[in-house]
């Protein structure tokens, strides 16, 4: 599994998908604080301690990274299929159902990192901003919430993920699903309901950017730990349906 890990992280290093990665959470943060520019009472709304990096959650979240990190997810787990060097993989031999399950990792932790990013920018903007406000419980706080952030977004669109490396459609696919699907979390957000039990409002509950109940969180928790379970159901049968095709 080693070995596996560490092929997916070198073959992710040449890949654009990356860069479009960083290059969207850039953009996520230029667009934030310019909305921060806003006057709202006589002050604008950069001003607030801790209000970019609240504000940067929301919108990466609802039509941003979803969509990005389905991309990545993907696009590991097609690209030896359309580029045609799984057959050559099946020679040597190696295992298809822990190359899936080291590809899922990798992009697990991609999506943490991306997250992670989003927060070390947002971080950096407040505390040249709001240095003496900010106390050291409070970055604390922020820094949990975009790690549970970037670990419940992935479980969230993991489904996805799976569904569209089964289907065989091309990559690019999940994108645009997890693109309308993360953006129908903003609709999700207004209902109480289904803001507990909407995957992507769901992650919200656990990281603490809602408030919410212990009963909710745990609903929430339950939601997300179904998303996975789904993915690892449609994953198995994606990798048998390979085996036969191949003995075929």
């Amino acid at each position: 599994m080693k070995q596996l890990l560490w092929a997916e992280r070198r073959k992710l290093r040449h890949s654009k998908i990356v860069w479009i990665a960083v290059f969207a959470v850039v953009m996520i943060a230029v667009i934030v604080f310019a909305e921060g520019q806003f006057v709202f009472k006589g002050s604008r709304y950069i001003d607030g301690a801790g209000w970019f990096m609240t504000a940067a959650q929301s919108l990466a979240t609802f039509f941003v990274l979803p969509a990005v990190i389905a991309l990545l997810g993907s696009y590991m787990i097609c690209r030896e299929e359309q580029e045609d060097t799984l057959k050559s993989l099946r020679l040597v031999p190696v295992d298809e159902a822990k190359l899936t399950v080291a590809k899922m990792i990798v992009a697990m932790v991609f999506s943490i990192l991306i997250y992670l990013l989003l927060f070390v920018i947002t971080f950096a903007v407040e505390a040249i901003m709001h240095f003496g406000t900010l106390s050291i419980q409070t970055v604390w706080g922020f820094l949990f919430t975009y790690f549970v952030n970037g670990i419940g977004v992935f479980f969230a669109i993991s489904p996805i993920v799976a569904l569209v490396a089964r289907m065989k459609k091309g990559y690019w696919l999940a994108l645009v699903f997890a693109e309308i699907y993360s953006f129908a979390g903003l609709f999700a957000s207004m209902s109480e309901i289904l803001k507990i039990a909407y995957p992507i409002t769901a992650v919200f509950n656990l990281s603490g950017y809602y408030e919410a109940t212990i009963g909710n969180k745990a609903i929430s928790l339950v939601i997300l730990l179904l998303c996975i379970t789904l993915t690892i159901f449609i994953l198995s049968g994606f990798n048998r349906n390979s085996k036969r095709i191949d003995v075929q």
